[in-house]
């Protein structure tokens, strides 16, 4: 690759990988597909994925999907906007739980992939034709067809996913992560079609949390190594900005696993996959330690407020993905 590829030049042919989860990773994939539109895929976590009340929710694929589609609810953070709640009434008058509120227009989404699933069609499909019907233009990929789930080790024990995080409120101290299925699981096979477009693809990870929204992705078996081999540019975005996380328990875990609540931490976490890092001007003095651990580092106002900073950040990392590809 060199400085003069045409492909490179302008990104109006460059594809992008995101890798997502949450509504960090959320808030950048609407930034990148204001850029990108039809060519970006956005690859997102589905092990926070469980069985409520008989419905398959996907937590993350929905707030990435929905946040595309415009329709999030600002005010929760998930679901979609607009909501009325006479399905959880109901629910509470005959005695149901109701720590994991399903909003009436959110639950549509809901029976609809469960019945599908029920019948055999994957998941990926399912995604799919939502996507389509919602106007929705990159290609939004489950992690996995299979399931893979992640589990909370703590002091309060063993625990689900949903259980610590929404039940729980992520109250429980974090010792350790594990994602139950993975060493079988497969990764999405659809990514083998930008495999032959990998001399025009960069990747981001996008600002989820490490711990669990971007580490059951790549606990997939071989899907390390698929990005080695594409050669692409891995661009990772901190979550965390001034030693505050922007939203959710990152920081918390970090300080309960044993880490500094910093993006240098992140950087230490993606090191040995990503070439650079895009943090915030909060956490200017750390890039010189950044760089000593063989990172490109961008500086720049990271915390999305409005869809222009999400815009904005999100041609930080096609600048930064831009200037790895061309060194």
């Amino acid at each position: 690759m060199t400085r003069e590829d045409p492909d490179w030049h302008d990104f109006n042919s460059v594809r992008v990988l995101a890798l997502a989860g949450g509504v960090g990773g959320a808030k950048l994939v609407s930034g990148l597909a204001e850029l990108l539109g039809e060519r970006l895929t956005v690859l997102v976590n589905t092990a926070d994925d469980f069985i409520h009340l008989g419905f398959h929710i996907s937590p993350d694929l929905d707030t990435v999907m929905y946040t595309l589609a415009g329709i999030a609810n600002q005010q929760t953070g998930w679901g979609v906007a607009d909501e009325t709640w006479s399905f959880m009434t109901e629910v509470e008058r005959l005695g149901g739980p109701t720590w994991f509120r399903l909003g009436d227009r959110d639950l549509a989404t809901h029976a609809l992939r469960t019945e599908r699933l029920r019948r055999g069609d994957s998941l990926t499909a399912i995604t799919d034709d939502l996507c389509c019907v919602l106007g929705v233009r990159p290609r939004v990929l489950p992690m996995s067809d299979d399931s893979v789930r992640t589990i909370v080790h703590s002091d309060a024990g063993t625990l689900s996913f949903q259980d610590y995080f929404v039940r729980l409120k992520c109250k429980p101290k974090v010792s350790a992560f594990s994602f139950n299925g993975a060493a079988s699981a497969r990764y999405n096979a659809k990514l083998g079609d930008l495999s032959r477009e990998s001399h025009r693809l960069a990747i981001i990870i996008c600002p989820s949390n490490p711990y669990v929204s971007i580490d059951p992705i790549l606990a997939l078996p071989g899907l390390r190594e698929w990005i080695g081999r594409s050669g692409a540019p891995v661009v990772a975005v901190s979550p965390i900005v001034g030693g505050v996380a922007i939203k959710g328990p990152a920081a918390k875990m970090m300080q309960e696993l044993g880490h500094a609540s910093s993006a240098l931490s992140v950087a230490q976490h993606y090191q040995r996959l990503a070439h650079g890092i895009v943090v915030d001007e909060a956490d200017r003095g750390a890039a010189p330690r950044m760089m000593q651990l063989g990172l490109r580092v961008g500086i720049t106002q990271s915390v999305m407020r409005t869809q222009a900073d999400r815009v904005m950040l999100a041609r930080e990392c096609l600048a930064l993905a831009k200037e790895l590809r061309c060194k």
